[in-house]
């Protein structure tokens, strides 16, 4: 009984045991199993936050970069905005050999012109006509925009005996000037002729130039070109004077201006006065072309282009503003010495007798509107000899500069 109980005890004890371990091996599996699952789930989400943190470092940089090129976009166009001093424009027909010195001339005044100049200076060539050698000279340069005027029309003269030619470039400066206001919205633009050189500090100068246009309205065009410029009757590189006359050959105007003038294509001074310098800013070296050479050889080939690099980011140029231009030319007129006596030479009291002292000293003789060229208020100034100045006074001009008692 005793050995059957213990029989049985063992049985029982062996069941146990084996249900035992295999509870444990289950249980054991179990936690394999989960430990597992766990270790893949873990996996999983480690690559599901690096895939997430990739994805947002991608969108980040995607941001980064779209906000980037907005600024920058949003930069180019401000620098557009701010850094336009005007456009260039040289006017040209059929002189490719004179277009080529010209453009050469200015992308080479500053070795640095892509980086220092282009941006405020974007150059223009306006070709009137269909010249192929023209087109193909302006189009070979990469810094050049080419523009192309054709005209059939033909031309009605106002008076007998005038150039054709003369009207049909009337009608290339509305086009091209029209175009580069309109079309291109530049607020002030530069012109010039296919044979012109240009000095060293000729982009300075109008950058200057066109502040003190913006402080007065008065001056309606400023200009690089003197005509009594030449060797003989200049001297000082940084001094500038207003006219009455106007003084062309390379010159820049504002839109405002150009809105007044394009309807009619008329001069129309409206009190206004220009801004000319002593010594030339550009070099008119055409012996050749619509005027046939006219005074080329007595006026235009001895004039001189300014060969000093002047700062004209230093100058205070206020002295030309209209309420303190006429008292500093006051001043100066004052401080001359007048020249009296029974010489022939030195007594005007007509424009004959403008033209023939001027004709004794050799500087321009030509009115325009009862204006002699670069005159104030009809006092014509230039050196002779340098640097002494020389002022031929007009029988009204101390009335109009409100000098008194002489």
């Amino acid at each position: 009984m005793v050995n059957k109980f213990l029989c049985d005890f063992r049985f029982l004890l062996l069941a146990a045991a084996v249900a035992f371990i295999y509870i444990q091996m289950r249980l054991f599996t179990t936690q394999s199993e989960y430990a597992d699952r766990l270790a893949t789930a873990v996996e999983a989400e480690t690559r599901c936050t690096s895939q997430m943190r990739k994805l947002i470092d991608q969108i980040s940089m995607q941001q980064s970069r779209i906000v980037d090129l907005e600024v920058k976009g949003l930069q180019r166009w401000m620098d557009k905005l701010q850094t336009h001093v005007a456009a260039v424009v040289i006017m040209a027909c059929n002189r490719d050999d004179y277009l080529e010195r010209t453009i050469k001339s200015i992308l080479t005044q500053d070795t640095l012109y892509q980086n220092a100049v282009a941006s405020k200076y974007p150059l223009f060539v306006s070709q009137d006509g269909s010249d192929p050698q023209v087109r193909k000279k302006a189009l070979s340069y990469d810094q050049v925009t080419y523009m192309q005027h054709l005209d059939s029309k033909p031309v009605q003269t106002e008076r007998p005996g005038e150039l054709i030619a003369y009207y049909k470039i009337a009608r290339h400066y509305k086009w091209a000037l029209d175009e580069l206001f309109y079309k291109h919205n530049f607020s002030r633009v530069i012109i010039l002729e296919d044979d012109k050189e240009i000095a060293p500090d000729f982009f300075d100068y109008f950058e200057a130039a066109a502040a003190l246009m913006e402080k007065d309205k008065t001056i309606m065009v400023v200009s690089s070109w003197n005509d009594n410029g030449q060797k003989q009757f200049v001297h000082d590189s940084e001094i500038l004077y207003r006219s009455d006359f106007f003084p062309g050959l390379g010159w820049m105007l504002t839109k405002p201006t150009w809105n007044e003038l394009s309807p009619k294509l008329q001069e129309n001074h409206k009190g206004r006065q220009f801004i000319r310098p002593e010594v030339c800013r550009t070099y008119n070296f055409g012996d050749h072309g619509s005027s046939l050479g006219q005074f080329f050889r007595q006026y235009l080939e001895p004039i001189k282009l300014n060969d000093v690099q002047v700062d004209w980011k230093s100058k205070d140029l206020s002295y030309l503003m209209e309420d303190k231009y006429i008292k500093h030319f006051v001043e100066i007129l004052k401080n001359a010495k007048p020249i009296y006596g029974a010489d022939a030479v030195l007594k005007a009291s007509n424009q004959s007798d403008f033209e023939r002292i001027a004709r004794q000293f050799g500087v321009f003789q030509e009115w325009k509107d009862g204006v002699p060229r670069t005159a104030y208020k009809g006092v014509v100034v230039f050196r002779y000899p340098p640097p002494r100045r020389v002022f031929l006074v007009g029988l009204k001009s101390f009335k109009l500069l409100g000098i008194k008692g002489v």
